[in-house]
């Protein structure tokens, strides 16, 4: 699969991971439609793209709202080749807190926007992506979604945010073998400590330090880096059913 005639879906793509994929995509000659809830910052993203690009509302956690956004953007780009899976919050909160018991309202938002929000984005475009011609190598479309070192070293505080993570490493594998009949691939990609929206709303010391516990590099990841390891994936027909963690080495500790 080549980039320069992708036809992307990149969810939580004003911002961060997802904005830098697109740009990769759109750099390369493709199409990008962003999905996300932050109208702002989606308007202002997509200006930056230019044409082959377009912005739609989505919250990933109604299965309605992508289900709409999954078919505007097919009918935008004629059909969808490539679905990033970027969108998520990091809710975290320590089960037995001062206040008592975590609400599980809480607990059940974390897992209704990381995970089921990723079902909900992975079976629509596959849907779709099942209709296009194969390439040469029999392939119709590439889905990576995003998980987290956290769905292997969770710290206290994220029981939420590691299940909601954990999950979405789960769900990968049985995914690509049942979209292998129609050659879809499914990965999914694992970051460590990167340079987010909310990480740069952090005082710059609190990012050195967590910079200097990355054994190598020793800094934070760089959403471009995040980028290139989507783009290896996408052109590279044997990479499946696999996750990828991109975390120069860094193993997290209980806090």
């Amino acid at each position: 699969m080549n980039l320069e005639s992708a036809k992307a879906v990149i969810t939580g793509g004003a911002s961060g991971l997802g904005f830098a994929t697109a740009e990769r995509v759109i750099a390369a000659g493709g199409q990008v439609v962003l999905l996300d809830i932050n109208e702002e910052q989606g308007a202002v993203s997509v200006s930056k793209l230019g044409d082959r690009a377009r912005f739609i509302r989505t919250d990933v956690a109604s299965e309605e709202a992508v289900k709409a956004a999954i078919q505007a953007a097919s009918a935008f780009m004629g059909g969808i080749t490539l679905a990033v899976n970027c969108a998520g919050v990091a809710t975290a909160g320590r089960t037995l807190g001062r206040d008592g018991p975590w609400p599980a309202e809480n607990f059940n938002r974390v897992i209704q926007i990381n995970l089921v929000g990723t079902y909900n984005v992975t079976k629509e475009a596959a849907a779709v992506m099942q209709l296009n011609e194969p390439n040469a190598e029999g392939e119709r479309g590439v889905i990576i979604s995003t998980a987290s070192v956290a769905a292997f070293e969770g710290q206290i505080g994220q029981a939420a945010y590691s299940a909601s993570k954990g999950g979405v490493v789960g769900m990968m594998l049985p995914l690509a073998r049942e979209f292998a009949q129609f050659g879809i691939r499914v990965n999914t990609i694992a970051p460590g400590i990167f340079m987010t929206p909310m990480m740069a709303g952090m005082p710059d010391e609190v990012q050195e330090s967590l910079g200097r516990q990355i054994p190598f590099p020793p800094r934070l990841g760089r959403p471009e880096e995040y980028a290139d390891t989507a783009a290896f994936i996408y052109g590279n027909p044997v990479v499946n059913g696999e996750t990828i963690r991109i975390d120069g080495a860094i193993r997290m500790q209980p806090k």
